[in-house]
């Protein structure tokens, strides 16, 4: 059984799904902030502006962009209603047409009687998008919140942003709590970048598309074809032999987590390929999902793999 990441037809596009420009509260301009993503070697970049009232609703047009290398997706970061905690809700969508109708949202404060977050994101999901919880562990959101939202498609399971600035990058926590629940929610890792500071090319999604174009990226994205990464690179995941067999780019350690508390590993030197065994407590919760952490500290996440 091999994860659909590596088993379907076509090839890895590196891309950034969230980052902002000088049409919200980012620094750079959105052809800019282009330019510097595809130096860098990106194949793809989605810039998120902030769909509120104050910036006069953006969904940042970036088709002047795209060349025979690069491409862009259209997104934005939404927001309506209040987490349980009174934060302004943040919904990533990769994917909205530019004719989208945004929610009444003026600005970053809680708007009373708006849109429920459930409906924004199901509008988002069914216009074509894909939807992540934005940086859950940055503004407090639990999950009891995460419930209310069913039309998401992922976590954010790391905010590079977040990370720098408030040491509340991560996301998997909330992760794992929705797929003990039977939630079949993937995850994405991002930059959130605005420029301001060294908070860019921190972690990214590896898509696999037989095109780098935005409809297949989207497709892809949406059906969970892709990792999440801050540098690590997975080449395969597949269960083989009553084992989990792990490719991957030279990392120290492979851990293959399960539902609840169930894990199994193996650590060396400079790995680029591990089996762990699937044990009765890895292979009785219905999927597992792998993480693997190279010499830097960097760690990349597959998307689970469902058993069942």
């Amino acid at each position: 059984m091999q994860h659909l990441a590596f088993a379907r037809p076509g090839r890895f596009w590196r891309g950034n799904l969230h980052t902002h420009s000088d049409r919200s509260d980012g620094v750079l301009p959105v052809a800019e902030v282009c330019r510097r993503y595809e130096t860098a070697g990106y194949d793809f970049l989605c810039v998120s502006d902030h769909l509120i009232g104050r910036y006069a609703y953006p969904i940042s047009d970036t088709t002047p962009c795209r060349t025979n290398r690069f491409t862009t997706i259209l997104g934005a970061e939404v927001h309506t209603g209040a987490l349980a905690n009174g934060e302004l809700w943040h919904l990533l969508a990769v994917g909205l047409p530019a004719d989208f109708a945004p929610p009444d949202q003026p600005g970053f404060e809680p708007v009373e009687g708006a849109e429920s977050a459930g409906v924004l994101a199901a509008r988002c999901a069914e216009a074509g998008a894909f939807v992540a919880l934005a940086h859950p562990e940055w503004y407090g959101l639990t999950p009891e919140d995460a419930r209310t939202v069913g039309a998401a498609h992922a976590v954010e399971v790391y905010n590079h942003t977040c990370h720098l600035h408030a040491a509340r990058g991560y996301g998997t926590g909330l992760w794992d709590v929705l797929l003990n629940e039977g939630r079949r929610i993937t995850a994405c890792a991002s930059d959130d970048a605005h420029f301001a500071g060294p908070d860019q090319f921190g972690g990214w999604v590896m898509v696999r598309a037989e095109a780098n174009e935005p409809e297949a990226l989207v497709e892809a994205l949406r059906a969970g074809a892709y990792y999440a990464t801050q540098g690590p690179e997975l080449r395969d995941v597949r269960v083989e032999g009553g084992e989990v067999l792990v490719e991957c780019s030279p990392v120290e350690r492979v851990v293959v987590l399960g539902a609840r508390s169930a894990s199994g590993g193996a650590h060396g030197r400079a790995m680029t390929r591990a089996a762990v065994p699937l044990s009765h407590r890895l292979a009785k919760g219905g999927w597992i999902r792998v993480s693997v952490d190279d010499a830097a500290g960097r760690r990349a996440w597959s998307n689970p793999l469902w058993l069942s």
